[in-house]
């Protein structure tokens, strides 16, 4: 029997699993941790306590639960959060907390200042994107500009899953589908860095060397194995960002799959047949040589749950305070009873990219209960969903099989009000572990135990949503897209 493990840094959690050849989970682990907000419209993490020190607590408790001796585990890969820039010294060492992925916006003037003097069309054909909050060049270049006595002494940047890799195996690599969110530095053509457009970023050899994420990175060293429990020599996948391997973990593969991530934020993989480019969403090469992707995603979503939980129904006990709320919505009919929310509490990424979008309850009376103003925060959060999705359709790009995946799904209400808002019927598979498995699956691809397409077979859906009241919501979601044309510029004051 062969055992491959999968781990991945989420932004509030680390999640682990260890499976067979066969894809069955022999144990499944998993450590919070806190997201970072030292001002608004910034997010961090600490990468030596909240990405490498969860790796460890998690792998260890993998071991232990399962009792499968770490030489009878054949190879690790690994997903986190990103894209990301975190800034090393030549030992490995973070010199300051991880800038995270769409959700920091602390480089807007940069992204602003790179996009007039480049132009949006030149890095749209060169690069593959648009910037945005999203795009790692213009966070480098803040570190430049903002720190610059920790960009003296940068060794290598990194996103979140090239520090977990380096950790491993002492390496310095970065998959494709991450790398391509480093705009301006990635050629998405020639499928190599470039300091064509901007050689005032970084120089390039302080930038990962690049592999497909099924490609074998390196293998566990010495100090690594001793850390982790895992057998030195084992081989590490170059593994990707998280929503990819999550994409991965429930079956998409073909040109018209998307998978939907109900996480902190929602998130969209899409895969495509060929390069498809708009300023207004993300492209990226898939984790495969050959083939291709376009996302997209919210800045706040299941974060907009916590919070309300935190804020709003803080005299809810923790364990019963969802089924509360979705037993309270419950009595909210469709519509909330005239209540919109704008779910733009960190701004917001695709397709508006506004870092000073802002979150706002539209229609309060004194009627309203907490029911009617949570069932509004969810159909907010679809509202913005099928934004996305809408998108897409314009592009030509309208999904054929949406799989839903993530936390998330244990919330029918949220589930049920995105399929009757979209218009789009949902599946969702059996396993909803997420993309810790679709880690443990690349890692099982990458040594030759299974090919691609057994996925299928490890992963079989199980639940189908069906779209059931999408008429009601149609004159509501034009009310919801007004809403934020009408009230930006006073959102732009306010932030």
């Amino acid at each position: 029997m062969a055992y491959t493990l999968g781990i991945d840094i989420g932004t509030y959690e680390t999640k682990g699993v260890l499976v067979d050849h066969n894809g069955v989970v022999h144990a499944q682990a998993a450590r919070g941790h806190k997201l970072i907000v030292p001002q608004p419209g910034w997010a961090e993490h600490r990468a030596e306590e909240d990405w490498w020190g969860d790796f460890v607590h998690v792998c260890r408790d993998l071991l232990g639960q399962s009792g499968i001796g770490p030489r009878d585990i054949k190879a690790v890969g690994c997903s986190a959060i990103g894209p990301c820039m975190l800034p090393v010294n030549a030992e490995g060492q973070p010199m300051m907390n991880a800038v995270l992925y769409g959700v920091d916006g602390r480089a807007e003037a940069e992204v602003n200042e790179l996009t007039e003097r480049i132009g949006e069309a030149t890095m749209i054909a060169r690069c593959g994107n648009a910037l945005t909050s999203q795009s790692v060049g213009p966070k480098i270049l803040w570190l430049r500009r903002h720190r610059p006595e920790i960009f003296a002494q940068v060794d290598k940047i990194y996103s979140s899953n090239s520090f977990l890799v380096r950790r491993l195996t002492g390496e310095s690599v970065i998959d494709h589908f991450t790398a391509a969110n480093f705009t301006p530095l990635y050629d998405a053509e020639r499928l190599a860095w470039t300091d064509d457009l901007a050689d005032d970023v970084v120089s390039l050899d302080k930038l990962p060397r690049l592999l497909w994420s099924d490609q074998i990175a390196g293998h566990i060293t010495a100090q690594a194995a001793e850390a982790t429990g895992l057998a030195k020599g084992t081989p590490v996948t170059t593994g990707t960002i998280d929503a990819a391997a999550e994409a991965l973990s429930v079956g998409v593969q073909e040109p018209g799959d998307m998978m939907m991530m109900y996480g902190s934020t929602i998130f969209t993989v899409l895969r495509t047949r060929q390069q498809v480019t708009d300023p207004r969403i993300w492209y990226a090469p898939w984790l495969f040589s050959g083939e291709h992707a376009s996302m997209a995603g919210l800045a706040t979503s299941g974060t907009l749950t916590h919070w309300f939980r935190y804020t709003i129904a803080r005299d809810l006990e923790p364990a019963n305070a969802f089924p509360i709320l979705a037993e309270e919505a419950a009595t909210s009919p469709p519509g909330a009873n005239g209540l919109l929310l704008l779910p733009y509490f960190s701004g917001e990424r695709t397709p508006i990219h506004d870092t000073r979008a802002r979150g706002t309850f539209f229609g309060l009376n004194l009627t309203h209960t907490r029911g009617d103003m949570y069932r509004a925060l969810i159909e907010g959060i679809a509202y913005g969903t099928r934004h996305l999705t809408d998108t897409f359709g314009g592009l030509g790009q309208k999904p054929v099989r949406l799989l839903a995946v993530g936390g998330g799904t244990q919330n029918q209400l949220w589930l049920q009000a995105t399929s009757d808002i979209t218009g789009i019927d949902q599946e969702v598979c059996e396993k909803t572990v997420g993309a810790s498995y679709g880690d443990a699956f690349l890692a099982a691809c990458a040594i030759g135990v299974v090919s691609r397409n057994h996925i299928a077979d490890w992963n079989h859906v199980s639940r189908h949503i069906a779209a059931e009241r999408h008429q009601i919501y149609e004159d509501r979601y034009d009310q919801f897209k007004r809403l934020y044309r009408e009230t930006k510029d006073i959102m732009a004051e306010l932030a």
